[in-house]
């Protein structure tokens, strides 16, 4: 009974392990019932192998994009790199050229000061000059050659004959000579003769003279005699007798001064200019004030001109008009403007007039002509 036990237990595992097995084989192979058809399995690994097939290709391509994505990162990072060491290099130069400026702005500011000082040694050195000339007379017009060997003996004798005037002592010179070189041609103007007075009362006296009777003649002789002064002077007085025909014109009284100062009289009011430029600014001021005025009172005559012209008319009340002309009704400021000669103060006055005639127009009724009882 053991053994036939024993038995039946083996023979059941044994049975158990086959159909194991033949589930296994099945599922490895199946059977032709239980199978798929063959060709629709492979039409579907073929499509799934063209999808796998795309899917690497287009990875491959992906991959090859970050591969050059990452060179350029690569290139845009030394670049970036070198721009840094670039902008480094920058700010340490711009430090350096602002240092440099300031430097310059700092010795600018010294050299301002210094073009002070320079311009006041150059006015002391012109008047110093200027002074040393003093006693030195101009003589313009002398014929080359007239002077012979000796120009002492020949301006001691001209001279006087000149401006007719006697010399006790007589006249005595420092030194005399001729400007620029001898001129052959006898159609260019000859050269001046400077001559330096030993005596400075005697050279003024010879430049009053001189000065009061213009251009001088004795014989076939016409000589002009004037004071020496510097270049820079002479120059500033040549601009300065520029602007005589301008005066003129304005009615500006003025005179030249030596050695070059510019004296005018406007309204009773004097002013003393040494720079041209200053007496140029002053006198474009002074027209265009004048033009202002002319426009102005050119402007208020067709405003002035009804009521002058129905002024026959009607007669004006007697205290409106004594209100316009009595100066005492405008207080001290239309008494100041109507004593003033300035042209100024006439405009204005004229102004006030034009405003009381216009508000005393609308106070009263419209104006009726007279009619003629025929």
């Amino acid at each position: 009974m053991p053994r036939g036990k024993t038995t039946g237990k083996v023979t059941g595992n044994s049975t158990s392990q086959l159909l194991f097995s033949e589930a296994l084989q099945q599922q490895k192979h199946p059977s032709a019932e239980d199978s798929p058809p063959l060709p629709c399995t492979n039409m579907t690994e073929d499509t799934q192998g063209a999808k796998m097939d795309r899917i690497l290709q287009e990875i491959s391509a992906v991959s090859r994009k970050l591969e050059g994505m990452d060179n350029a990162m690569v290139a845009l990072t030394a670049e970036t790199r070198s721009m840094r060491l670039d902008i480094a290099g920058f700010e340490s130069q711009m430090s350096v050229l602002d240092q440099r400026v300031a430097t310059v702005e700092t010795q600018v500011a010294s050299w301002t000061d210094r073009d002070l000082e320079l311009s006041h040694f150059r006015s002391k050195l012109t008047d110093l000059e200027d002074k040393s000339r003093r006693n030195n007379v101009r003589l313009l017009g002398f014929p080359e050659g007239v002077e012979g060997a000796d120009i002492f003996s020949c301006l001691r004798d001209i001279l006087p004959k000149l401006i007719d005037v006697t010399f006790d002592p007589p006249l005595k010179f420092q030194r005399a000579h001729g400007l620029g070189p001898r001129r052959q041609d006898g159609n260019s103007r000859p050269c001046p003769i400077i001559a330096c007075m030993l005596r400075h009362t005697q050279a003024r006296k010879l430049l009053q003279t001189a000065r009061t009777q213009g251009l001088l003649r004795s014989g076939n002789l016409e000589i002009r005699m004037t004071a020496d002064f510097s270049k820079e002077t002479a120059d500033r007085r040549k601009a300065f007798l520029s602007f005589r025909t301008q005066l003129r014109r304005l009615e500006v009284k003025f005179g030249l001064f030596e050695p070059a100062r510019m004296w005018i009289t406007k309204n009773g009011e004097s002013l003393n200019f040494y720079d041209p430029e200053e007496l140029r600014t002053f006198l474009e001021g002074l027209q265009n004030q004048n033009q202002s005025i002319e426009m102005t009172a050119h402007s208020l005559q067709p405003l002035r001109s009804p009521l002058q012209s129905t002024s026959h008319l009607v007669p004006a009340p007697e205290p409106e008009i004594r209100s316009i002309t009595d100066p005492h009704s405008r207080g001290r400021d239309f008494e100041r403007l109507s004593k003033s000669h300035d042209d100024r103060g006439q405009v204005l006055q004229a102004v006030v007039m034009h405003t009381q005639l216009s508000e005393r127009d609308k106070s009263r009724s419209p104006l009726k002509p007279t009619m003629d009882p025929s």
